[in-house]
């Protein structure tokens, strides 16, 4: 019987490795070790003077034919709101939270930890400057902390079966629904920086208005909302 290739190299002894086994072995490795380096190369693109395009990693190409460089980046990350399952995100978009805090606050971070276990998507402001306070006491008629709004409503102090009412009718779920990739909006001052700046005289002969709060509305109780809860 005549011996195929493979079988012309089959070493003997016990333990041997046949040696295309070897060789297959080292071919592997060294693919997977290019992997990274392949991916991170620069495409490009190069249509020949006859129409035909190919595809190569160099820009060695005739002086007639045309090479395009090709973005092979990967794409921008996705904003965090988009990665929202569909129920929250409608709830999101009609209820937005936001916590306006301090610094040396228990009742703030009650108040955020209780929002980050239920796992209600919410905006941060602090309150540390003379220009945040005065801009806290234009929204809410008052500089107490903390200070949770709720779409139109506007909750003072920190209650957790008081936010869990409101939050309960707002529609949020009781149990975190966020996906392991979501992440936080980062903190901000309510004042910007470039707005703190001091004004022009000009600019401060004119006092800013007052933010408009929502009209007061008949409080309706039922069984379903013993609180009276309106949005």
């Amino acid at each position: 019987m005549m011996p195929t290739p493979f079988s012309a190299v089959q070493p003997t002894g016990s333990g041997a490795s046949p040696v295309p086994y070897r060789l297959f072995f080292l071919a592997c490795i060294c693919l997977v070790l290019g992997t990274d380096k392949l991916q991170a190369q620069t495409v490009f693109r190069t249509v020949e003077t006859d129409g035909q395009v190919t595809f190569s990693d160099n820009t060695a190409v005739t002086p007639a034919s045309k090479a395009t460089t090709l973005d092979n980046r990967p794409p921008a990350a996705v904003p965090s709101e988009l990665l929202l399952p569909f129920e929250l995100r409608q709830v999101v978009g009609k209820y937005p939270v936001t916590l306006y805090s301090t610094a040396n606050c228990a009742p703030c971070d009650s108040g955020r930890e209780l929002l980050r276990r239920r796992g209600v998507p919410f905006a941060e402001k602090t309150i540390t400057s003379s220009q945040d306070s005065e801009a806290l006491q234009r929204l809410n008629g008052k500089t107490s902390l903390p200070l949770l709004t709720l779409g139109n409503q506007h909750i003072d102090g920190y209650s957790a079966s008081e936010w869990t009412q409101y939050l309960d009718a707002a529609g949020y779920p009781q149990r975190s629904k966020l996906p392991a990739n979501y992440r936080a909006p980062q903190t901000a001052p309510l004042v910007a920086p470039e707005q703190a700046s001091v004004p022009t005289p000009a600019a401060s002969a004119a006092t800013p208005a007052a933010p408009a709060l929502p009209p007061v509305t008949d409080i309706k109780i039922s069984p379903s909302n013993p609180a009276g809860i309106q949005f």
